[in-house]
């Protein structure tokens, strides 16, 4: 059975609530973005300002390692990169997890921008119909 970070056992009927509760930032999977490692791009499954997971073979990466990624996400009038370090916190058959180091100013406002970007097309969307 599953257990918590603390070693406590965790219900198997653990609710969806319970599991968002515990990440520090809502994950995205609506945004346009693929990302490059080592000049090789990965189609990217999630994305928050904590990390992202990432559709890759897992024996490419070792766990603990320190990466580099660059996040190109497509907005309304361009494509905004977002370059970012990280590590390698969880492999899956074909998926990886990379948790973000601390972010500065200027990542934060980029991650901003495409959050941004993205209500006001969902906005310009609704008025449509």
């Amino acid at each position: 059975m599953p257990t918590t970070n603390k070693g406590k056992k965790m219900s198997k009927n653990l609710n969806l609530e319970t599991v968002e509760s515990r990440r520090n930032a809502p994950r995205r999977s609506a945004d346009n973005c693929v990302t490059i490692i080592d000049g090789k791009a990965y189609p990217v499954e999630n994305w928050s300002k904590g990390g992202l997971m990432i559709h890759a073979d897992d024996r490419l990466f070792s766990l603990t390692a320190p990466i580099d990624v660059t996040l190109k996400f497509r907005l309304s009038d361009k494509i905004l990169d977002i370059a970012h370090t990280g590590k390698v916190i969880r492999k899956m058959r074909d998926k990886i997890a990379i948790q973000f180091e601390p972010a500065n100013t200027d990542i934060q406002n980029k991650f901003k921008k495409v959050v941004d970007d993205f209500v006001t097309r969902e906005f310009a969307n609704s008025q449509l119909v």
